[in-house]
């Protein structure tokens, strides 16, 4: 137990804390906002909230009954248009921090029930097992009844699901289940620590026979399809793309077709051709290759064949030439780059410094970041404006509604 205190709150923080700052230094109290005087349970650098004594008047009643025992989310307590202020505040403060004063667009919003992809957690308590999202700041295991972010079709179907999956779920541990709302269906991953992949024939049998029952296009255990009934397969522009299990997808199709375009619309008159770097399945190959040559780059072997795969029979599109290659490892260099009009990179949350490195010695006229680290994102940046680009438009995605994550589209000219 910590010493508990009335609190003042300055501001919001980038996880969306509330930030009191004391004599001793900044404390940390989650679901507080700026303006309130508070009392709160103080450990260390972090505090609980225990009771609001002077609300702000910009704080609102929570949407979601989960909401603060769920950790899924962390701000719906908040009026909406301070909370995109916020998010726009948050990707500013990233880039000013490098040094970096850019004007940044109010972020393109992602409503309720946009998330096709959620990955959720299954445990057991004795008889008992929560399907859902981890608690805020704790192990345990959230039983969802609803969820306002993810696919409703996907809440739909999580009790049946759930007894479904029972009998994977052991007493200690916890198994990992993916479900994706395919264009055509649903398609469900799941995976469980030491248990393989080797099942004995009847368990594959009644595995098999359940996701039949659930009308699932597709299960997987531990990356092994067990069933299918279908392909699955995720539209991106004019192709079908089927997702391997585990390869990543963005989570909601509204903002990957609102990153899509702003990609495009970066493409500098009479384009010919794009590279597509860290391009994963080709959300954005597909989009661009609707009016330029494309080269699509990966390092994941499963995502470029996925691609290649839809190349095939998509309709109406430039070609797409595919390279597998660990950028972090192996950027492309400045000659390899040459001749490109537009060079797109979207990685990991690490960033893309060796890449952008080798951009900023390049002459390709145009670069797209597309980055779920502002952080990350502005240090990549600084590195292209030093080598010679300008920023000229700076995008939010709010994809993670809710969440202190937010998705960022930063366009580059020469």
């Amino acid at each position: 137990m910590g010493d508990i205190e009335e609190l003042e709150i300055a501001k919001l923080g980038a996880q969306a804390d509330g930030v009191s700052e004391r004599a001793s230094g900044s404390v940390f109290v989650p679901y507080a906002l700026p303006g309130e005087l508070i009392r709160a349970e103080i450990q260390g650098t972090r505090a609980r909230l225990v009771e609001v004594l002077r609300a702000s008047p910009d704080r609102v009643v929570p949407p979601c009954r989960h909401f603060t025992a769920c950790g899924g989310c962390a701000i719906q307590h908040l009026a909406y248009e301070k909370y995109t202020a916020w998010k726009r505040e948050t990707v500013a403060g990233a880039f000013a921090a490098r040094g970096l004063d850019l004007e940044v667009a109010d972020p393109v919003a992602v409503g309720h029930g946009a998330r096709r992809r959620a990955v959720f957690s299954a445990s057991r308590d004795g008889r008992e097992v929560a399907l859902g999202f981890h608690a805020a700041n704790s192990h345990d295991v959230i039983d969802l009844t609803e969820c306002l972010v993810v696919d409703p079709g996907i809440v739909q179907v999580l009790p049946e699901l759930k007894a479904f999956l029972a009998p994977l779920v052991a007493s200690k541990g916890e198994a990992r289940v993916t479900v994706i709302a395919a264009s055509n269906g649903f398609d469900v991953s799941v995976d469980v620590d030491g248990l393989g992949t080797e099942l004995p024939p009847g368990q594959r049998a009644r595995l098999a026979a359940g996701a039949a029952e659930l009308k699932l296009l597709r299960f997987s255990l531990n990356g092994d399809p067990v069933y299918q009934s279908a392909v699955p397969f995720v539209t991106m522009g004019a192709a079908h793309v089927v997702p391997p299990p585990g390869v990543f997808l963005q989570a909601s199709a509204d903002a990957e077709a609102a990153m899509a375009s702003l990609i495009v619309e970066a493409l500098p008159k009479r384009a010919k051709r794009a590279v597509d770097l860290f391009s994963g399945m080709g959300a954005f190959s597909f989009a661009l290759a609707a009016r330029v040559k494309v080269l699509a780059v990966d390092s994941d072997k499963r995502a470029i064949e996925a691609l290649d795969e839809a190349r095939r029979h998509a309709q109406g599109i430039k070609p797409i030439e595919t390279k597998v290659r660990d950028l972090m490892r192996e950027p492309l260099s400045r000659k390899e780059l040459e001749g490109f009009d537009l060079a797109v990179f979207d990685p990991p949350r690490a960033g893309a410094q060796a890449q952008a490195e080798m951009l900023a010695k390049s002459k390709v006229p145009a670069v797209v970041a597309v980055s779920c680290n502002p952080a990350t994102l502005a240090r990549d940046a600084r590195i292209l404006i030093d080598g010679g680009y300008r920023a000229t438009r700076i995008i939010p995605v709010d994809q993670f509604l809710y969440s202190p994550h937010v998705e960022v589209v930063a366009v580059f000219t020469r």
